[in-house]
């Protein structure tokens, strides 16, 4: 069992930035591709970066490519977003999720620990 907590949300105004982050509990993260997921009220949950197991492979949405870019740190049990020049689109509650092993990192499906979330809401 894999524990994830998310951190780093808040309320910030259009054009700042926001680095989140999300801790594992597991000695064995590296083993883990590691994701983000942003839902929006009304809206369905959408992935939005992506990193390998091996963390020399990375996927950015369209939405947010450009602006975002998700990280890790193996030795700190601990995966990042940057978020540059947030949007008020930008405003959901954003998770991130755990795939052993997980080759198709840039796939939905597969993820099999999720933390709780964090919101960001973006004003204008």
């Amino acid at each position: 069992q894999v524990q994830l907590v998310e951190s780093g949300g808040g309320l910030v105004q259009a054009g700042r930035s926001l680095r989140l982050s999300c801790a594992a509990s597991t000695r064995t993260f590296s083993t883990y591709s590691m994701a983000w997921f942003r839902q929006a009220p009304g809206k369905e949950r959408e992935l939005i970066a992506a990193i390998s197991w091996t963390g020399g492979n990375t996927y950015v949405a369209d939405s947010v490519k450009g602006r975002f870019t998700i990280s890790r740190d193996n030795a700190e049990n601990t995966v990042y977003l940057q978020m540059n020049s947030l949007k008020p689109e930008d405003t959901a509650v954003y998770s991130c999720a755990a795939g052993r092993y997980k080759l198709n990192y840039y796939a939905y499906a597969g993820y099999d620990y999720w933390g709780q979330g964090t919101q960001v809401t973006v004003s204008s």
